[in-house]
């Protein structure tokens, strides 16, 4: 980078040769091994998964705790994990995908020079994807958001997706969730539609934010595993096996 150097996990299916660059943003608790997980998950099907800090700026930082900062209210907890997440600026954030983009591109185990590139976030990262998607529309060519904050709820986000996206794009939302409301739903589905491109909005029924990471709170299996089934679709969606 060129202010720093940014932490980051890859991860990529073992033997395989050039695989699809899929960059996988985080959620609001930070890199864990929660998240590696998923990342291997994802690698597994295929991909070159690049998983970045988006906190890099921020230095070293105790842990959080997930319970604590689940539990509602506005704790101590919750304030120090508001204050990292909004210490990432959309602007820095993406002059970020900038870089990670360059770096896909300089990998010789990714297809196409990574001039297609997929990207899938949580919470806070389900923004920072659809933010990259209408940020790199040249680049990026699959976002998927799930239970997505920031962007996602934004009221500036309709506007931009319209004129700017021009990715596929997977939105699952949670029910119980107070930022995105049926209002939001609304509004990004008439984005999508301007847009032209090919979309799907879902509502996962009876969960809360957070449903789809495994060592949060909210974490709910069945709806888990609905959501990595939508997203593998879409990737298979945008990289189609080789006949």
């Amino acid at each position: 980078m060129e202010h720093g150097v940014v932490e980051a996990y890859v991860a990529r299916p073992s033997g395989a040769g050039a695989v699809p660059p899929v960059l996988m943003f985080q959620d609001g608790l930070g890199l864990r091994p929660a998240l590696f997980e998923m990342a291997d998950r994802l690698a597994a099907h295929g991909y070159h998964v690049l998983l970045p800090n988006m906190f890099w700026r921020t230095g070293p930082f105790e842990p959080f705790d997930a319970k604590t900062v689940f539990a509602g209210g506005q704790s101590p907890e919750m304030e120090r994990v508001m204050k990292i997440i909004l210490a990432v600026t959309p602007e820095n954030a993406m002059r970020d995908v900038a870089a990670f983009l360059d770096h896909l591109g300089a990998q010789p185990d990714v297809t196409d020079r990574a001039r297609r590139v997929a990207c899938v976030g949580y919470c806070m990262g389900g923004g920072l994807a659809m933010l990259a998607a209408c940020s790199f529309p040249e680049r990026i060519v699959a976002a998927a958001s799930i239970h997505g904050g920031r962007f996602v709820t934004a009221a500036e986000a309709p506007e931009m997706i319209a004129k700017q996206l021009r990715a596929r794009v997977y939105i699952g939302h949670s029910e119980i969730d107070r930022a995105h409301t049926p209002e939001v739903t609304q509004q990004l589905a008439a984005a999508l539609a301007e847009a032209g491109v090919p979309h799907q909005i879902e509502l996962y029924p009876g969960v809360a934010h957070g449903f789809a990471v495994p060592d949060l709170p909210p974490y709910n299996a069945e709806a888990a595993e609905r959501h990595w089934e939508r997203v593998l679709a879409m990737l298979r969606e945008t990289f189609p096996p080789a006949a």
